[in-house]
């Protein structure tokens, strides 16, 4: 029975499921503020526009059947909305931010002006030519 336990909190705290378990909950949370920008502040700002704040209502009938597509419009301002939301504020500036903190990359090779070979920066002498390779 001790051998079952210890094996189960081996499992539980190994790095993987631990961060899955994070990154469910900091997802959860993230999602919730998308989804409350998007309905309490640009849904209004386009229905302001638009001057038709909700779709819902918009059904057309074929044979007593009614389709509700103004549901659908609904669902995909919704989703653009979302996508535009966490596109320019959360992927633009997290693009930002990484090519802010990005260290430059090192030089480490050149072009052998003879034969375009790689050959490193300090070389003198091109190891796929032997062309004498100057300063």
């Amino acid at each position: 029975m001790h051998k079952t336990l210890e094996g189960f909190k081996n499992f539980i705290l190994r790095g993987n499921a631990v961060d899955l378990a994070v990154g469910v909950v900091i997802g959860a949370s993230f999602g919730t503020v998308v989804n409350v920008l998007v309905k309490d502040l640009l849904t209004p700002f386009i229905g302001a526009i638009a001057r038709v704040p909700d779709f819902s209502g918009l059904i057309f009938t074929v044979n007593g059947s009614k389709f509700m597509y103004g549901e659908l419009i609904n669902a995909l301002i919704s989703f653009f909305l979302v996508a535009f939301t966490i596109y320019f504020f959360v992927i633009l500036p997290m693009n930002a931010l990484a090519a802010k903190t990005a260290k430059p990359k090192l030089v480490t090779t050149k072009k052998c002006p003879e034969c375009l070979g790689d050959i490193p920066v300090d070389a003198k002498r091109c190891m796929h030519c032997t062309q004498i390779i100057s300063k």
